[in-house]
């Protein structure tokens, strides 16, 4: 890569007044440190070089006056070419250039152009025309600033446009997430009321099932006990003429043993031959037999039998 410190020596030797000719130096990039470095130099002429870019630092040398780049490969500008706001003369005859940067229309001192022999856009080869002579290239300076001013006002509309979109866009996400943020709330406030309903009857639940213990013993305390097969209790039976019967049964049961007794000496002894015995055991016969036929004797001795 050639610089022209190695080709045409020291800068400071080129500069010759206020003009800086760097022209046929063969050039592949260009010595903006060194060109820095001399303020002086507001003509520089680099013209028919090997120049494919111009670096962005290229931009600070607002210092420059006329520039002259023709016959070189550039085939774009860089962004921020329009820092050079001092510029009146720019020649780019004859390189590679389809557009020029929009910033090119803060170039407000520029007074002469000249873009031929270039592949321009054909919008923008219509508006700057032919560079033939000085008026023509002077209108060209003109009406190209103009063509960028609009091309710059229209990226500016659009720039704006798209940051109202961007704009509403953001607003409709945050009212979006201000909605869903307020769903999420009253889910949460609902989801709240609800467990609190739901602890409020377990309290509830638990108070009453706590009453109902509380009022069981005085129930219990308050009715008959039950049995343990849950049947109420049976009634004794009425006591009524206990006494009567009881005296009753016990003349029955002596008389029965005294006539037992007479019935067993004259049935096994030898006294069952004696007349009384016989009468005696005749008289048996036929009570044993009246009796078991008599109604209230059985129902006495079933009534003993049950107790």
């Amino acid at each position: 890569m050639t610089k022209a410190g190695s080709k045409g020596g020291n800068l400071r030797e080129k500069l010759d007044g206020n003009e800086l000719d760097l022209s046929l130096s063969d050039l592949n990039e260009v010595p903006v440190k060194e060109l820095a470095a001399l303020p002086k130099a507001t003509i520089l002429d680099l013209s028919c070089n090997k120049l494919t870019t111009l670096p962005s630092d290229f931009c600070g040398l607002t210092h420059l006056v006329k520039l002259d780049l023709s016959k070189n490969k550039l085939q774009q500008l860089p962004a921020d070419f329009g820092r050079l706001v001092n510029l009146q003369h720019l020649d780019l005859l004859n390189n590679r250039l389809v557009t020029l940067p929009v910033s090119f229309a803060q170039l407000k001192n520029l007074k002469w152009l000249d873009l031929k022999d270039n592949p321009l856009d054909p919008v923008l080869a219509k508006v700057a025309g032919d560079c033939l002579d000085e008026k023509q290239c002077k209108q060209c300076a003109n009406k190209v600033l103009q063509h960028m001013k609009a091309v710059q006002a229209d990226q500016e509309r659009e720039r704006q446009r798209r940051l109202e979109v961007e704009r509403e866009a953001e607003k409709k996400r945050e009212a979006k997430q201000r909605a869903k943020e307020a769903q999420e709330r009253e889910l949460r406030k609902r989801e709240k009321a609800e467990e609190k309903e739901r602890r409020r009857k377990e309290y509830d639940a638990l108070k009453a099932a706590k009453r109902e213990q509380e009022k069981k013993p005085k129930k219990e305390a308050n009715q008959a006990p039950k049995s343990k097969s849950g049947s109420r209790p049976r009634k004794p039976p009425p006591r009524k003429h206990t006494r009567s019967w009881a005296v009753l049964k016990l003349l029955l049961l002596l008389l029965l043993f005294g006539v037992a007794g007479g019935l067993v000496a004259c049935r096994v002894t030898e006294l069952q031959q004696q007349p009384l015995c016989t009468s005696v055991n005749t008289i048996y016969d036929n009570a044993v037999q009246g009796l078991r036929r008599h109604e209230i004797l059985q129902w006495v001795l079933q009534t003993d039998s049950q107790q």
